[in-house]
C-alpha cells in the first residue's frame, strides 16, 4: 500500500511550485513537478521594440531580474551581429558575478540552510566548544565563543517570547535532522551575519545597475555609464575605489565562512552524496565574455552526455543553437510536439490535473532528445571534465575540510547529488569571487589606458526578419532568450530558464524531469513532514519564474496525504 502526498506550494523559493509524491516503504517511487502559474510574459512582448525587451523581461522572476536583462540585451545584439564596447563587457560582468554571488549566498543560508539547521537545537551548545571546532578551519574574526554566546541569547529570547519568527514552521526536532548543537550555533550565527554579507553584492550591482532588483544601466550596445575620471556624478576612481571594498568583504565572507560552512555540514549528512541525482547529461554556457564581440570567455561551458564531454567555448555555436527543444506533451498548451525556441508556441490550453497526462505549466527542455539537468551542479562537472584551474582549486578546499571533518573522502562519483548541488554552489560562489575581483581590475586597467568608451551606436532593421540568441549561465543554470525580429518589432520571443528544464514536467518520451527522478529513491520518515524531499528540490535552488518576489522562509507544508 503507498501514501500519495501533495506539497503545495513549495516554500522558501521564488515562484509557484507544486511536487506530488508516492511513497511505498518509506520511500519515494515516484513524482510529478507542477509549475502552477501561468502569465503570458512572452506574449506580453509581441509587438514591443526589440530594445525595450529587457526592461520588460526582468519582471518574469524577482530574483534573476539582472540575469534575464543581460540575456535580452545580449539576444538582440546577437540578431544585429554586433560588438560591444570591453568596458561594458567587464561593467556587465562585474553585474552579473556580485548578482550571482548574492543568490548563492541567500540560498545557502537563507533559503535551504533551514532544511539542514535546528534552530532551536542550538540552545544546548557550548559556545566555547564552538569556537574550538572552527579553529584551523577558518579565521573569520566572528567565529568566537563571546560571538557565539551573543547569538545563542538571541535565540533564548526569541524562543522564550513564543515568537521564533521566520524560524518559527521550520523542521525542529525532525529525525532527518543531524547536526550536534554547536554546530546549529555556528550555523544560526553565520545565516544572521549573511544577512549584512549579501547587502554588500547587492550593492555592486546598484552601484553600477543604477538601482536593484530591475537594474536601469543596460542598453543594446553596451550600457549607459558615462566614464569621466574628473566628473562627481559619473563612474570615476573614487566610485571604482569604494566598490573594491565591497568586493574584498564579501571574498572574506566566501572563503572564510561559506566555504567552511558547506564542508561543515557536508560533514554530517554524507548520505546525501549517494541521494537525489537527477539526470545523466549536464549543460552549461561559457561565461564572463572579457572582448568586444564576446568570442573570449573567463569561465567554460560544455555539454556532459554520459560522462562524455563536449567543450563549447562561444554563444554562437550551431551545436548548442541547434540541439534545444521544449515539448508541451504534459504540459498546459495546445501544441504536443518539440519545437525549437525560435518556433516556440506559447498557447495556452488548460485541461485540468492528469497523471499521466498534462499536470503542469512548464514546458520540457531537451538537448538533442536528452533531459539535461542545469545549474551550479551541471557547472561544476563541465568544469572538472574540462580540467579549469579554479575550479578544481577550490573544490579541493572543500574535499580537504571535509575530509578532517567525517574522515570520508569526497570523490566526483558523489558530485550528482543533492549534497554534489550545495558543493556545486559553493565552488561556484568562490570562483566568481576571484573573476569579480579581476573583472573590477581589468576595467580600472583598461580605464587607465584612456578607453571610456561604454556604448554603440546601433539601428534596428525596419524590414525584414533577423533572429538572435542572448545565453547566460546564471545562478541557476544556462538561461537563453530566444528573439525573432520582423520589420523592426518582436514577432516571436522565448525564454529557456533553468527552472524549465529541472522542473519540467515529463518530457516527450515521458522520461521524467531532473526533480521528478531526483525524488526517487529518498527516503520519507514522516510523510506529513516531508523535509527529505524539500532538501532535494531546494539542492536546484528552484526559481519558478513568477512576476512577484515570493520568497517564504517558513517550512513547506503537505495539503494532503493519502493512502493509494
Amino acid at each position: 500500500m503507498s501514501q500519495r502526498i501533495t506539497i503545495d506550494p513549495v516554500t522558501r523559493i521564488e515562484g509557484h511550485l507544486r511536487i506530488d509524491c508516492e511513497i511505498e516503504q518509506g520511500k519515494v517511487v515516484k513524482a510529478w513537478s507542477s509549475g502552477t502559474m501561468w502569465r503570458g510574459m512572452e506574449q506580453i512582448l509581441q509587438g514591443k521594440d526589440p530594445r525595450d525587451a529587457w526592461i520588460i523581461v526582468q519582471r518574469i522572476c524577482g530574483v534573476c531580474t539582472t540575469i534575464h536583462a543581460i540575456a535580452s540585451v545580449r539576444a538582440v545584439e546577437n540578431a544585429l551581429g554586433m560588438a560591444v564596447p570591453v568596458n561594458a563587457q567587464y561593467i556587465r560582468n562585474i553585474i552579473l558575478a556580485a548578482h550571482t554571488l548574492h543568490d548563492h549566498i541567500v540560498h545557502f543560508y537563507q533559503l535551504s540552510a533551514l532544511d539542514w539547521v535546528d534552530i532551536v537545537s542550538a540552545l544546548k551548545a557550548d559556545p566555547q566548544k564552538a569556537e574550538d571546532l572552527l579553529r584551523g578551519l577558518s579565521d573569520w574574526p566572528l567565529n568566537s565563543a563571546a560571538e557565539f554566546s551573543r547569538v545563542q541569547r538571541k535565540i533564548h529570547d526569541l524562543a522564550a517570547s513564543g515568537q521564533l519568527g521566520i524560524f518559527a514552521n521550520g523542521y525542529g526536532g525532525h529525525p532527518a535532522m543531524a547536526l550536534p548543537p554547536e554546530v546549529n550555533l555556528i550555523a544560526v550565527a553565520h545565516y544572521l551575519q549573511a544577512l549584512e554579507c549579501q547587502r554588500d553584492a547587492t550593492r555592486i550591482v546598484a552601484m553600477l545597475g543604477g538601482k536593484t532588483p530591475h537594474i536601469q544601466n543596460l542598453a543594446v550596445g553596451g550600457v549607459a555609464n558615462p566614464i569621466n575620471l574628473d566628473a562627481p556624478n559619473v563612474l570615476n576612481m573614487e566610485r571604482l575605489m569604494y566598490l573594491k571594498t565591497f568586493i574584498d568583504r564579501l571574498g572574506d565572507f566566501i572563503e572564510q565562512v561559506y566555504r567552511v560552512d558547506t564542508a561543515l555540514i557536508l560533514a554530517h549528512y554524507p548520505e546525501w552524496l549517494s541521494l537525489g541525482q537527477g539526470a545523466d547529461n549536464y549543460l552549461c554556457a561559457p561565461e564572463l565574455p572579457v572582448d568586444g564581440p564576446g568570442e573570449t570567455f573567463l569561465l567554460p561551458g560544455g555539454y556532459l552526455e554520459n560522462g562524455t564531454f563536449r567543450p563549447i567555448t562561444s554563444h554562437r555555436d550551431p551545436y548548442l543553437m541547434k540541439g534545444i527543444e521544449e515539448s508541451a506533451r504534459h504540459a498546459w498548451y495546445q501544441d504536443d510536439q518539440p519545437l525549437a525556441p525560435w518556433e516556440g508556441l506559447t498557447r495556452p490550453h488548460y485541461t485540468g490535473w492528469q497523471d499521466d497526462g498534462k499536470y503542469s505549466w512548464v514546458k520540457a527542455p531537451s538537448f538533442y532528445g536528452k533531459t539535461v539537468e542545469m545549474g551550479p551542479l551541471a557547472w561544476l562537472m563541465c568544469s572538472l571534465a574540462v580540467g579549469h584551474e579554479p575550479t578544481g582549486k577550490h573544490l579541493a578546499h572543500i574535499g580537504a575540510d571535509f575530509r578532517r571533518l567525517s574522515g570520508l573522502e569526497l570523490g566526483p562519483d558523489q558530485l550528482p547529488s543533492t549534497a554534489g548541488r550545495i558543493v556545486g554552489r559553493a565552488v561556484h560562489c568562490c570562483v566568481l569571487r576571484e573573476t569579480l575581483a579581476q573583472q573590477w581590475q581589468a576595467l580600472v586597467t583598461n580605464i587607465g589606458n584612456g578607453d571610456h568608451e561604454t556604448f554603440i551606436k546601433h539601428d534596428i532593421p525596419q524590414s525584414g526578419e533577423i533572429r538572435g540568441v542572448g545565453f547566460v549561465e546564471a545562478p541557476r543554470g544556462m538561461l537563453s532568450h530566444w528573439i525573432v525580429i520582423k520589420d523592426g518589432k518582436i514577432a516571436n520571443y522565448q525564454a529557456v530558464v533553468p527552472s524549465t528544464w529541472n522542473a519540467s514536467p515529463r518530457g516527450n518520451q515521458d522520461e521524467p524531469g531532473p526533480y521528478e527522478r531526483s525524488l526517487v529513491g529518498t527516503p520519507v520518515a514522516d510523510p506529513a513532514k516531508p523535509l527529505e524531499v524539500v532538501r532535494t528540490i531546494h539542492s536546484f535552488d528552484p526559481c519558478m519564474a513568477c512576476a512577484v518576489h515570493i520568497v517564504d522562509t517558513t517550512g513547506a507544508e503537505v495539503t494532503a496525504v493519502r493512502v493509494v
